[in-house]
């Protein structure tokens, strides 16, 4: 076979490639706005019947025979405070959890303990409700001397349980990913070992720990069962920890099923569907510009 040839069959399998991935990338993002329009589709009975100001209110309660209220701003603090709350627990646990793994531990103890993390990402949510359910919410009960223990802080806890494991195994992975050129140079210019790792390993490891911990939050929004089971379901406005709360994915979750189709009340869930879909779009903004600010100084 002539060097031509090669050639040519190398251009030919190049453009096959490129023409394989460039369709591949374009279905993913055509089903992304697929998804999009459909929700967008399904809410726009809500807009033109109600409007977009009784989204804007303070009451959610859709069933009510006298005066239905389909303010979504309880739903918004109820998500907002549980995530919040999820990730003051997972964040710095994961973190250290992953630092640990990766430069504390001695080889015996990263192979039980890297499996095991990885075992508890997979734990089906709605089993982490019952433990929750279970344990969480009388511990947390108890603690603050409350007549219910359903409320954010187990929600955040129960949450913050879930997302460890994948902080952990992802930013294991991207501090082992740091050149070992890295640490041999610290450590030669005088740097104690503690040193090397918060001030050398991890900032250069601040992206793949900040995809991390975008998967974390990820999960701690998208996530429905477990936060149902623990955190009372109460539709109101607030910033208590120990107040009950209700998260948009868990109204979605429990009132999507009882509702008839196409009616106002439906519509109005495709509406906190929307708000949750632009929720998680700006959510990966703000990762991709933390990636994009310190990605070029790894």
């Amino acid at each position: 076979m002539s060097i031509e040839s090669v050639g040519i069959r190398r251009r030919y399998v190049d453009r096959f490639m490129r023409w394989t991935f460039t369709a591949m990338a374009s279905v993913t993002i055509l089903i992304v706005l697929a998804i999009f329009l459909f929700l967008f589709k399904e809410s726009l009975i809500f807009l033109r019947e109600e409007g977009i100001m009784p989204l804007l209110s303070t009451r959610w309660s859709p069933t009510s025979v006298q005066e239905p209220g389909f303010g979504v701003l309880p739903l918004v603090t109820g998500s907002i405070l549980v995530t919040l709350l999820a990730g003051v627990v997972a964040v710095p646990l994961g973190i250290a959890g992953a630092v640990y793994i990766a430069e504390v531990a001695r080889p015996l103890e990263r192979e039980i303990l890297k499996p095991f993390i990885e075992l508890l990402a997979g734990i089906p949510s709605v089993v982490l409700g019952f433990f929750g359910l279970v344990v969480v919410v009388p511990a947390v009960k108890a603690a603050f001397g409350l007549s219910s223990g359903m409320n954010a802080l187990s929600g955040a806890a129960v949450l913050g349980l879930m997302a460890i494991p994948t902080i952990i195994s992802v930013s294991e992975d991207a501090l082992r990913a740091v050149p070992a050129s890295y640490r041999n140079a610290s450590l030669a210019l005088g740097a104690s070992h503690q040193q090397t790792v918060w001030r050398v390993l991890v900032p250069a490891a601040i992206p793949g720990i900040t995809a991390a911990v975008m998967l974390g939050f990820g999960r701690i929004v998208g996530e429905t069962m477990a936060v149902m089971m623990v955190t009372g379901n109460a539709a109101k406005m607030t910033f208590v920890p120990t107040d009950s709360v209700r998260t948009m994915t868990a109204t979605i979750a429990a009132e999507m099923g009882e509702v008839a189709q196409g009616s106002v009340h439906y519509s109005a869930l495709f509406c906190v569907g929307v708000l949750l879909f632009f929720a998680t779009f700006l959510l990966n903004l703000l990762a991709l510009n933390v990636f994009k600010r310190y990605g070029g100084r790894a």
